[in-house]
This record gives C-alpha cells, sequence and structure tokens, in this order.
C-alpha cells in the first residue's frame, strides 16, 4: 500500500548546531559556501576532503573512480575514502596469504588505484573482515564485538567527518537483497554519521575532550551499480528517479576525456581497476574499447540534499522474512522509511528433494555405484556470473543416507580446467576456480549462514593432487581436519578433461545443529573458472535464486525420510575469524596520520 508522502526533519539540533560550518560544494566547482552565501575560509585543516566515499573494503570505490577522478579535475573537488576493513576474508588471486598478511597487500593495491584517480588519502578503521555474508546485523556484531562499544565503529566515521568536514558523503547501497553485509553497514553508518556529525550532543567527548567541531555535510550520495540508465554523455543531464525507492538518481559520464592524459574516465577507472590485482581485476582487459559515446553514467542514489533527506512515497511490504523485517525498522529509525520499498524480492517457491535412507553406505569413490543413489537427479542451473553451455558448464546432484551420515554425489561437465591450487597451503576460498561447494541448514530456520554447514570441495589441486575440502562462511571455517574431522570426500577427473564427480560424505553430527528431518534445507553449487589466474565464471545451483551461496532463505527443503535424529544439545555457536591487519602496522597508514593529523584507525585524538 502507498502511504502518504512522508517528510521528517532530523534533530533540529543537528541542524542548528552546524549551520555555521556547512558548506556545500555547487555543481558548477565554484568555491563552496555556507547557507548564508560566505565563502568557506581558507586554511583548512590538511585532513579536509571535499567528497568522503565511506566502503566496506578495499576496491569498494573503484566503480565510482572515473566520477572522482572527473570531479577532481572538472571542477577541483579532492576526495578521501574510508574503508572499514582491509578486505582479509576476501580471495587471493596472487599469492597463499589470508588474515592481516592479506589485508595489508590490499591496503597497498587500493592506495595505488585511487592514487591514479587523484586520491591521496585513505583512512582504515581497522575493523576486521571475515567472510560473505548477506547479514548486516551480523557484520554489526564483529566489528563492533568485544571490546568495542556497540556504536564503535559509527563513532569512528562520525570522527572522521569531523576532522575531515566534506561537503559531500558517497557510499554504497544499503539495501539488504543479494547485497554483501559488509556492504550494507558501510551504507548504514554513512547516513546515520551524516546524520550526527553536526550535533555536539552526538559522541560530545569528541567535541569537548579532542577539539573537533561539529560540521554537517550537505549532500549524501549512495552508488546505484544496478541501476539501467541511458548511456552516452546526455546520460548525465537526464532527470531519472530510482524504480524502487523511488528517489533521484545522478549520473556522471564515463566517457569525458581528462584533460591531463586525453583518456576517458572510463580509461582512468579501468587502470585504476587493474591494480586490485588479489581480487582478480588484473584480469581486466587494459583497455575500455567501447566508443565514447556508448559509455555510461555511473549512477548515485541522492539519499539527502541540504543536509536533510530527500523524502520519496513509502510502500510498506506485507510478510517480511526477518533480514527484511530488521531492515524495514532500521530505515523508520533514521527516518527514510522510502529505503525499505520493494527491499524484499518475490522469492520463488524453493526445490525440494528426499535424500533415501540405505541398508548399506556407498563407497566414496567418485562413483554413483549401484543402488547407492536411488533418489532423483536435481539439476544445478545458471545462478551468476557468465552463462554457459552445457558442454561448458552443466551439473546434476544426487543424495543419500545411511544411518547418520549423508552422502552427496555432484557429476560436473566443463571444457576447460581452472587453476590447481596447493592442497596443502591453498585449500581455502573455493571459489576462485573449479569446486564444489554444499551447504546445509540443519533446521530450515537460519537467517544467516554463521548457523549452517557449507563444505567447498576442489576436485583437483597442484602437482597431480587429488581433492581437498574445507569450511567456509559457515559455523566453522577452515580446512576440514579441523573443522569437520567425519567429512569424507573423493573425486575422478576425467582424461582428457572432460569434467569431474565429487563425492562426499557428511556426517549429520558435524552440522552446528541437530537435524530437522522435516524441514533441513540445503544447497548444491558449482563454481565454473575456466582460467589459470584463480578467478571465477560460471555459477550452478541447485536452488539458484539471488545470492544462492550466502542466502539460507532460498535453499530447497532436503526430508530425511526414516531418519530419528539422536537427541541435541544446544546450536554450536559460530566461530568468527576476527582477525584484522592494524595500522601501526602499515607505513603507508601511519605516515598519512602523521601528514593529516588523524589518529591512527580513526581513533580517539590525545590532549595535548
Amino acid at each position: 500500500m502507498i502511504q502518504n508522502l512522508v517528510r521528517r526533519s532530523w534533530p533540529a539540533v543537528l541542524v542548528a548546531a552546524a549551520t555555521a560550518c556547512a558548506f556545500a560544494v555547487p555543481a558548477d566547482g565554484a568555491a563552496p559556501r555556507s547557507a548564508a552565501g560566505a565563502v568557506a575560509p581558507a586554511g583548512r585543516d590538511p585532513a579536509h576532503t571535499d567528497v568522503l566515499f565511506i566502503g566496506a573494503h578495499p576496491d569498494d570505490e573503484f566503480q565510482s573512480l572515473a566520477t572522482f577522478a572527473r570531479w577532481r579535475e572538472r571542477s577541483g573537488r579532492s576526495t578521501g575514502v574510508v574503508t572499514i576493513t582491509r578486505g582479509e576474508g576476501g580471495g587471493n588471486a596472487v599469492g597463499p596469504e589470508e588474515g592481516a598478511r592479506l589485508g595489508l597487500i590490499r591496503e597497498t593495491e587500493e592506495r595505488e588505484a585511487v592514487g591514479l584517480a587523484g586520491i591521496d588519502n585513505v583512512f582504515y578503521l581497522d575493523k576486521p573482515d571475515f567472510w560473505y555474508t548477506l547479514s548486516a546485523p551480523l557484520v554489526s556484531s564483529v566489528w563492533n564485538g568485544v571490546p568495542e562499544q556497540p556504536a564503535d565503529t559509527l563513532a569512528r566515521i562520525v570522527r572522521l567527518l569531523r576532522a575531515t568536514t566534506p561537503a559531500t558523503v558517497v557510499t554504497m547501497d544499503p539495501r539488504p537483497f543479494d547485497q554483501h553485509g559488509g556492504h550494507q553497514e558501510a551504507a548504514r553508518l554513512a547516513v546515520e554519521a551524516f546524520r550526527l556529525a553536526g550535533d555536539p550532543t552526538a559522541f560530545p567527548e569528541q567535541i569537548t575532550d579532542e577539539g573537533y567541531r561539529p560540521w554537517r555535510p550537505s549532500r549524501l550520495l549512495a552508488q546505484n551499480w544496478g541501476f539501467d540508465g541511458p548511456v552516452g554523455p546526455s546520460c548525465a543531464s537526464a532527470r531519472l528517479t530510482d524504480p524502487h525507492t523511488g528517489l533521484p538518481v545522478e549520473g556522471v559520464w564515463t566517457g569525458a576525456r581528462s584533460g591531463s592524459s586525453g583518456e576517458t574516465f572510463a580509461q582512468i577507472e579501468r587502470n585504476a581497476a587493474r591494480r586490485y590485482l588479489t581480487q582478480g581485476l588484473g584480469s581486466l582487459p587494459a583497455t575500455v574499447d567501447t566508443p565514447p559515446g556508448q559509455l555510461p553514467c555511473e549512477w548515485f542514489t541522492v539519499l539527502a540534499r541540504a543536509g536533510e533527506p530527500v523524502p520519496a512515497p513509502v510502500r510498506d511490504q506485507a510478510g517480511l522474512r526477518p533480514l527484511y523485517a530488521e531492515f524495514r525498522d532500521w530505515t523508520r529509525r533514521v527516518e527514510m522509511p522510502w529505503l525499505a520499498d520493494d527491499a524484499q524480492p518475490g522469492y520463488p517457491a524453493a526445490p525440494a528433494t528426499d535424500a533415501p535412507a540405505l541398508d548399506r553406505p556407498p563407497v566414496v569413490d567418485g562413483t554413483a555405484g549401484p543402488g547407492e543413489y536411488p533418489g532423483p537427479e536435481l539439476p544445478l542451473r545458471h545462478w551468476a556470473g557468465q552463462d554457459c553451455a552445457p558442454a561448458d558448464c552443466s551439473a546434476t546432484a544426487r543424495l543419500s543416507r545411511h544411518g547418520d551420515d549423508l552422502y552427496v554425489l555432484v557429476q560436473v561437465t566443463d571444457d576447460r580446467m581452472g587453476s590447481a591450487l596447493d592442497a596443502l597451503n591453498d585449500c581455502k576460498r573455493h571459489w576462485r576456480t573449479d569446486a564444489v561447494e554444499i551447504g546445509i541448514d540443519p533446521r530450515g530456520d537460519s537467517d544467516d549462514t554463521s548457523t549452517t554447514f557449507k563444505a567447498g570441495v576442489l576436485p583437483f589441486t597442484a602437482n597431480g593432487g587429488g581433492p581437498c575440502a574445507e569450511r567456509d562462511a559457515d559455523n566453522h571455517q577452515g580446512p576440514a581436519a579441523g573443522t569437520a574431522p567425519g567429512l569424507t570426500v573423493a573425486s575422478r577427473v576425467t582424461d582428457p578433461y572432460r569434467g569431474y564427480t565429487v563425492e562426499v560424505r557428511i556426517p549429520l553430527s558435524d552440522l552446528p545443529a541437530a537435524v530437522d528431518p522435516e524441514r533441513m534445507t540445503a544447497n548444491v553449487l558449482v563454481y565454473d573458472s575456466d582460467t589459470t589466474d584463480r578467478t571465477g565464471g560460471s555459477r550452478l545451483a541447485w536452488s539458484p535464486f539471488g545470492s544462492a551461496q550466502a542466502d539460507p532463505y532460498t535453499w530447497g527443503t532436503v526430508h530425511l525420510p526414516g531418519y530419528t535424529p539422536a537427541p541435541g544439545g544446544p546450536a554450536t555457536a559460530p566461530r568468527i575469524p576476527t582477525e584484522a591487519a592494524r595500522s601501526q602496522d602499515s607505513p603507508a597508514s601511519v605516515a598519512q596520520s602523521e601528514r593529516l593529523g588523524v589518529p591512527l584507525g580513526a581513533g580517539p585524538r590525545l590532549p595535548g
């Protein structure tokens, strides 16, 4: 139902307290002016930036670098970047490093990349990046876990707004569907910090003890990667509206040419993107070969102007799942309820199957022996990445049960072998090459994968090695030997290569909770690489809707006929990796802190 147009004022004290220090950068690039029309004072703090981007990981800004480079050259607007984590939980296409070591590598990549767009300063908040999730609340609980305060990350971003005094804040999309929970949470924090930075009663110790002043930015923009707008130079002048939220959308054309290099800003962005080597972006073509007149805009949803939210109609949705109800409640708390319009998609009916009970256990040898898998063959359909023909990537799965063990057989047709990873040091982040993933939600009621079991299997490894297995982005991530000691895997790889078969035995006792034999859900996924550069390509899934590997809502039901589970104790608490790179260990971050006077990690500024 469409409600009346809602406009709610943010706290009056926020507006009143910040009027004297609120400067907006005009679209024509003229000198910033306050609400009273006075030119902003010269001799700003060295930390000042006209635009501040707030993201979760190194490379979150890369699809906006054409915009930031153009703003800098055409209107003199400087941009700084806030990166809440260093991406320790992401993949690594160039080596085995993970955790803090990977984070410092990714910092180097990010600083080099954004430097090509004229960005000098990147502020890291030293928060941990653990694994891909769709849950903003889960991310928030990790970023602000003990001994941090519940609002620690927010306090650091408010401090950075007060230190850098931007007129424009750019962030990510806060909406939950098919979106990294870290991206959502970064955007939520940006919205909240935008509201609070000008309020002297918000984190008052930053003012009374640390010497900062309240600061009210003027504009708040959110990246809108999925917006389908016109291309060519006229895209920047089009008056467009986001079809979901009803908010205005602005574009910055990437086909304009730099006056200094002669390259299009799209090419400048491509040059920068190729610096993110660990994330596989070095494999992007070196040259943008699209004719400039056909290049698109980079799109941004306008969330706030002149320090106030841009209002839009509110459309309530009924029957919200917990993830979406929590998001709706957040939008109401920040007085932007229209952000929840159409947030929950129309979920299709999930598939269902039985795992037939067997009198004898299958032999885990990578083949389907007689009578071992009498149940239906489950087709795996395209879910993400490049679409592919059946001879390139296609797959089926079969399930069986014997006693307290679940058996899964996955047969994959593939025309090109991906990278063979080192079984000893690099059996992890399986999506980087050809792999099978099996996810199980034992009770069928999980809101995120921290209460599920997810096993990744590499069918082949380096030096002619056999399969290896690990758990990823679930209740207990890590090598299978330590996280699922009863897991057994086998594979058969064709010679000449035309694909492979993976067979897995999963003890139900390894799951994080006792199984409900009528409600257990699962998904079977296949990753097809077709490259040797440790980057993914096509993805298939039994239940392929949305973000199939990270969204237990979408998984199919697997009935276990005749199974009576043993009485189970309480569910196992998630073990989430929290190792994070620290700014104190980064020479670049230390030098930046000394140059700008902003403490490492955007922590408190000490008196004197």
